[in-house]
């Protein structure tokens, strides 16, 4: 067996980066072989399997190889991958096989596709996603490559997307450090509205310009998950904060730049694509979450302590601080992804916390054993946190107040 690394980790070699997960292509032994060494199979599409030891991805060549030689095999595999700088190989001797002339498009920061690119539709998604990943480096698009995209958007290429490749390429873009770069391109490669069409509906879309400089929604939800991403690293945060005005694209136009009633609005064309996409429920129920709370959170310092009660209850903050954690964070993106706010302070997250916290501090058992109808403790409990949000209110507004 020869062992030939490929992918990824040449790329990053010769980028200088921290190489990617080790990828192998093999030669010279059968599927047959490797199993009987213990190596375990994955995939469907083409033979690969797993390192019995380190679990590293170990591929047969693609096609039929039994009349091509060493070389010819790698070759063909590599001409079968996306992108002519994701098609190189590193021979055991140390050698490059290069058969797309990639280290002259790393060289140049070209992402090009290969001849065999319109096989795979994903790598729509992939090339966006690198566009993202490679973007520090100063990476760009081919202007052949954005034409022949634009022509497999024409020609109906990309209608028969299978959803749940689709959403594994949004999730790993969303945990890249330049997740907008991916939403952005597929934006100009004309596919944004074919992969999430209700995002893509909200550019053009008015608001108040005296609350958003920046006017246009689309371009504010960007902003908005430009800021979570530098809050926060978790996919689900970043996600709630992009999806949470998509109830704005459903706003007649008569009634822009006013938007009332877009939260809840919002929540349905949050589940719509969480069913089209099969995106997990952890992701879907923060996403609903901030769509209908945030402007809540925005207003916290005007809500009774009462609706502040209601409202961490309808969060279910109190039983999952954690993700509460996270809808703070979305909710402090949406207030600074706005031009000229970029940089200033939330307050509101500082102070909602500190209500949580009052809240969460009530003691639960004691006000149900003191309680002799059990019909009457989930009030009693609600009267109780009510107060303890108010001396909250009270001491915050003591301590971050000046004085009349």
């Amino acid at each position: 067996m020869r062992a030939y690394l490929v992918g990824g980790a040449v790329r990053d070699r010769l980028l200088g980066l921290v190489e990617s997960d080790h990828d192998w292509l093999v030669t010279g032994i059968t599927a047959e072989q490797l199993l009987a060494q213990g190596f375990r199979r994955v995939g469907q599409d083409f033979s690969v399997f797993l390192h019995p030891l380190t679990t590293e991805e170990y591929a047969l060549p693609r096609g039929k190889t039994q009349e091509q030689n060493e070389f010819k095999q790698v070759c063909n595999d590599l001409v079968a991958r996306d992108l002519t700088i994701n098609a190189m190989a590193l021979s055991p001797e140390g050698d490059i096989i290069d058969p797309l002339n990639g280290q002259a498009d790393i060289q140049a920061r070209i992402l090009r596709h290969t001849p065999t690119f319109r096989q795979d539709p994903i790598r729509v998604l992939r090339l966006a996603r690198f566009a993202a990943r490679l973007n520090p480096q100063g990476f760009r698009i081919a202007d052949e490559t954005r034409r022949m995209i634009h022509k497999m958007v024409t020609c109906g290429e990309l209608n028969g997307l299978v959803s749940e490749r689709v959403w594994a390429e949004v999730k790993h873009a969303l945990e890249s450090d330049a997740p907008v770069v991916f939403f952005e391109t597929l934006r100009d490669l004309k596919t944004l509205g074919i992969v999430m069409p209700a995002l893509d509906r909200l550019f053009g879309v008015p608001q108040p310009a005296k609350h958003h400089p920046e006017i246009d929604t689309g371009i504010h939800s960007l902003m908005v998950l430009n800021q979570a991403a530098g809050l926060r690293k978790d996919p689900e945060t970043r996600l709630a904060a992009l999806l949470h005005d998509l109830g704005k694209g459903t706003t007649p136009p008569d009634q822009w730049p006013s938007h009332h009633g877009h939260e809840l609005r919002g929540v349905k064309l949050i589940d719509a694509l969480c069913d089209t996409l099969r995106i997990p429920n952890r992701f879907r129920e923060l996403s609903r979450l901030v769509a209908e709370y945030h402007t809540h959170c925005h207003r916290a310092f005007e809500l009774k302590p009462a609706t502040l009660v209601k409202t961490l209850m309808a969060l279910d903050a109190l039983r999952r601080p954690d993700r509460f954690e996270q809808f703070l964070a979305a909710c402090e993106a949406d207030s600074r992804g706005r031009t000229g706010f970029e940089t200033c302070a939330y307050p509101q997250a500082a102070y909602f916390k500190a209500i949580q916290q009052a809240a969460a501090a009530v003691d639960t058992g004691a006000i149900a054993k003191q309680c002799h109808d059990p019909l009457q403790i989930a009030d009693t409990l609600f009267q109780a946190r009510s107060r303890a949000a108010a001396q909250a209110k009270k001491t915050w507004q003591a301590s971050h107040l000046p004085p009349k």
